[in-house]
């Protein structure tokens, strides 16, 4: 069975990903303005900026929308129908695409508080998922 296509690590991303590994949720924050952004890219959409920081992100979020796959998008998918999408609103405002885990899928709601927890997929591959809020 193939292996799920993994993200292209870029020089805008690669802070993200090395947070994922290391267990930290990280955002770009825009030098110039203050704006967070996601998912991180060369330049500020608010000023137009190409200064960047990072900083970490508390983890915590709400369900903003979702999306429930019966069908495998992928053959590495084939065993994990239903397939759950999820768009989560972080507390710091940005939007972030991901899976819900440990939840199932008739118990997602649009507005339920959600936690991130990591997948690590390879050694260096770590990606950021969410579960239901104090379900540790």
């Amino acid at each position: 069975m193939p292996d799920f296509p993994t993200p292209l690590v870029t020089p805008d991303t690669a802070p993200f990903w090395k947070g994922c590994q290391a267990g930290q949720l990280l955002l770009q924050r825009c030098a110039a303005c203050g704006a967070l952004r996601y998912p991180p890219r060369p330049m500020c959409p608010q000023c137009t900026s190409k200064e960047t920081g990072w900083v970490p992100a508390s983890g915590r979020g709400t369900v903003y929308s979702y999306t429930v796959t019966h069908q495998a998008l992928h053959p590495s998918l084939a065993d994990k129908v239903p397939h759950l999408v999820i768009l989560v609103e972080l507390e710091e405002g940005v939007r972030i695409t991901s899976n819900i885990v440990d939840c199932p899928p008739d118990q997602v709601r649009i507005g339920m508080p959600v936690e991130v927890v990591f997948h690590q997929v390879n050694p260096e591959l770590t990606l950021p998922k969410f579960r239901p809020a104090g379900t540790a």
